[in-house]
């Protein structure tokens, strides 16, 4: 059953480092900077920046700050940037320097609550009304998406394990009930083995993991015609995503339903009924139950549970088709040991970037180098091979703390 793979984690988290491709590094230009909150001049977390006329993006990391390489031939053009709540902006590639601050507009509307009612029963089919529109709203064509993954693993604050790689996605047209795939085309890591203790924490799933957050391609993952049942469903303040309407819907379980579910919010395009975003989160309240859900292997004298689940899921559009951006992982597991006065808390963290993208016409077909849903990305590879790869490859730029972890775990290595 996919929801057991979605659920498949034995208590580790992700992270990433920078990458780089063997290409001629003349043949583009690196670009790096910040958004920020005009208003409160506070850094964006993963906002978006697209090279107009092209598939080229990324997107700011927790630090809201961002690295874009381009190439030549689209240095005459323009960068479109934009974010969750905030009026989006064009620059000129050519305007754009090293360190750039660029700032966005909050946007806030108040919508008008006749203008849903004459239109949505109530917020609950709004939802289904946006689920239904996978078969039209969204892409119907093979596509070849290149991804950055990462994936970190902490154990409390400290960085306890880097791992990075650049995936191609198979994409497959949402209105068929065909699975995706994803070809590992590079990976590397970096493991600091003595702040994991005696407990080895490993992620299954690795980039399908994020995938599958993908909930127009998948929702049997979080609600379905099966389970929608047990949610409840309002409407709160409205919003804008790159300057268009945008409703945001409320929802969580509803009471008395034993089975851990979500909470969160889900934010639908006013105009055509597309899922741009979701935010939401899992009920861990029920310890016993949500660890049964995550975790399938541990010490005999430990109990592991989880005390966050949450998860996020961007969509982008061009040429008039949605399809699936960008996602995020963040899950905290506790350790009680029997016999121990202190616990131990990992912190799991991964996420995956759509890149670049192309229409295949014909069918995609697999290879050797195609990953499984049940494949551990650590076991994959070791070390930190070829460093002269990634170079016109977009990554998410890591956080400095991140950094810092990976010079302190590439001495230690070096070392030993």
């Amino acid at each position: 059953m996919k929801r057991d793979v979605f659920f498949r984690a034995i208590c580790i988290l992700f992270i990433n480092c920078s990458l780089v491709n063997a290409q001629d590094i003349s043949s583009f230009k690196e670009i790096n900077g910040s958004v920020i909150d005009q208003k409160t001049k506070s850094k964006l977390v993963f906002a978006d920046l697209v090279i107009n006329g092209s598939n080229i993006s990324t997107v700011t990391n927790t630090d809201g700050e961002f690295s874009l390489k381009i190439p030549n031939n689209l240095l005459d053009g323009t960068i479109t940037i934009s974010h969750l709540g905030y009026q989006k902006i064009e620059l000129k590639i050519s305007d754009i320097s090293n360190d750039e601050k660029i700032y966005l507009e909050p946007s806030i509307i108040q919508l008008d609550e006749v203008k849903i009612a004459s239109k949505f029963k109530d917020a609950k089919a709004l939802v289904i009304e946006t689920l239904g529109k996978k078969n039209t709203l969204y892409n119907d064509d093979n596509m070849l998406m290149t991804a950055f993954y990462r994936e970190t693993i902490k154990k409390r604050r400290k960085n306890a394990s880097l791992s990075e790689a650049v995936v191609q996605i198979h994409k497959q047209p949402y209105k068929n009930s065909r699975n995706d795939n994803i070809e590992l085309i590079k990976a590397r890591k970096k493991t600091d083995y003595s702040r994991l203790d005696t407990l080895a924490m490993k992620l299954q799933g690795g980039p399908f993991s994020n995938l599958y957050i993908d909930i127009i391609k998948y929702p049997e993952y979080i609600f379905d015609i099966e389970n929608i049942e047990f949610y409840n469903f309002n409407f709160d303040e409205s919003t804008q995503i790159d300057n268009s309407l945008v409703y945001v819907v409320n929802f969580e379980q509803i009471p008395g339903i034993e089975t851990p579910l979500y909470y969160g919010k889900l934010y639908i395009d006013a105009e055509n009924l597309a899922l741009k975003s979701a935010v939401y989160s899992l009920n861990v309240e029920n310890k016993r139950l949500a660890s049964e859900m995550y975790v399938r292997k541990k010490p005999r004298k430990a109990d592991v549970y989880p005390t966050e689940a949450t998860y996020r899921v961007n969509y982008r559009t061009q040429n008039g088709k949605w399809h699936y951006a960008y996602s995020n992982i963040l899950l905290t597991f506790k350790v009680d040991w029997q016999g121990k006065l202190f616990n131990s808390v990992y912190t799991l963290n991964s996420e995956m970037a759509v890149t670049d993208w192309k229409i295949m016409d014909t069918k995609l077909v697999k290879n050797n180098s195609m990953l499984f849903p049940s494949t551990i990305l650590t076991e994959q590879v070791s070390g930190f091979s070829d460093p002269a790869f990634w170079g016109e490859y977009n990554i998410i730029e890591p956080e400095k703390s991140i950094e810092t972890a990976i010079e302190k775990i590439k001495k230690q290595l070096e070392r030993t």
